[in-house]
C-alpha cells in the first residue's frame, strides 16, 4: 500500500492505545524481526473482530511480544480466556509485563513450547484461533485446531500474502512454500469458507461451517 494512503487510513482510524504504542516502539528497539508485531491497523482490526464475535475462548499460535494477544483479549466475554503459545521463552516476561500494563493479564494464559506438542492437550473449544507462528507449519496448526473450533467459529491466519511472494512462479523458500501450500489446502477444504483481507501482509478469515 502507498505510504501516504496508509497514513491517511491511520489518521482516520481510532488512535493507537498508548500501551500498545509503547509496546510497538519497544519491540522495534529491543528485538530482532520486529516486523512480526501486528501493529496499529491490524491490531485494531483484530480487536474489532473479537468484539463482534464476543468469544469465550481464544487460542493464539505465536505470541511474540504480545500485541495481538492484547487486542484480541479485549473482546472476550466476561470470564473468557485467551491462551497464547510461544516457542521462545525469552519473550515471556516482556509480553506479560505489557499484559499487566494493559490490564488484561487475568484473561491471558501464556504457554511456552511447540504448538504441535501443546494443542493436543488443550481440553477446550475455541471461538477464535489466530495463527501467526512458523509459516512452514501452518498446515500442521490447522489440522490440529480445526476440530477444536466451535461450529461457526473463526480461524484467522496472518501473513498469507507473504510480501507478494505467493504469486511468484517458482520458489524454493520454505516459508513461502509453507504459505502457498496452506492457502492451496484451505481453498480445497469443504468444512470451511474463507476470505483474504489485504491488510498488512494478508489476513485470512476462515469460518468453520455448521452454525
Amino acid at each position: 500500500m502507498d505510504r501516504s494512503l496508509e497514513l491517511y487510513i491511520e489518521t482516520f482510524s481510532t488512535p493507537e492505545d498508548p500501551v500498545l504504542e509503547d509496546l510497538y516502539r519497544q519491540t522495534h528497539i529491543r528485538f530482532i524481526n520486529p516486523n512480526m508485531i501486528s501493529g496499529h491497523l491490524q491490531g485494531k482490526f483484530l480487536e474489532f473482530i473479537s468484539f463482534m464475535i464476543k468469544p469465550e475462548n481464544i487460542l493464539e499460535i505465536g505470541t511474540f511480544t504480545g500485541y495481538s494477544a492484547i487486542c484480541l483479549s479485549k473482546g472476550l466475554r466476561p470470564g473468557g480466556k485467551l491462551i497464547t503459545i510461544e516457542l521462545n521463552d525469552e519473550l515471556t516476561s516482556f509480553a506479560h509485563s505489557y499484559f499487566c500494563r494493559a490490564g488484561v493479564e487475568s484473561k491471558i494464559t501464556q504457554l511456552i513450547g511447540k504448538a504441535q506438542d501443546i494443542i493436543p492437550g488443550l481440553d477446550l473449544m475455541f471461538d477464535i484461533v489466530f495463527i501467526d507462528g512458523d509459516k512452514r507449519e501452518y498446515i500442521e496448526y490447522f489440522k490440529l485446531i480445526i476440530d477444536k473450533v466451535n461450529p461457526g467459529g473463526f480461524i484467522l491466519a496472518d501473513n498469507v500474502l507473504w510480501g507478494g511472494k505467493v504469486v511468484e512462479d517458482e520458489t524454493n523458500d520454505p516459508q513461502t512454500r509453507g504459505i502457498i501450500n496452506f492457502n492451496t489446502m484451505i481453498r480445497n477444504e469443504n468444512k470451511i469458507e474463507d476470505v483474504i483481507i489485504p491488510i498488512r501482509d494478508g489476513l485470512m478469515l476462515i469460518r468453520k461451517k455448521g452454525k
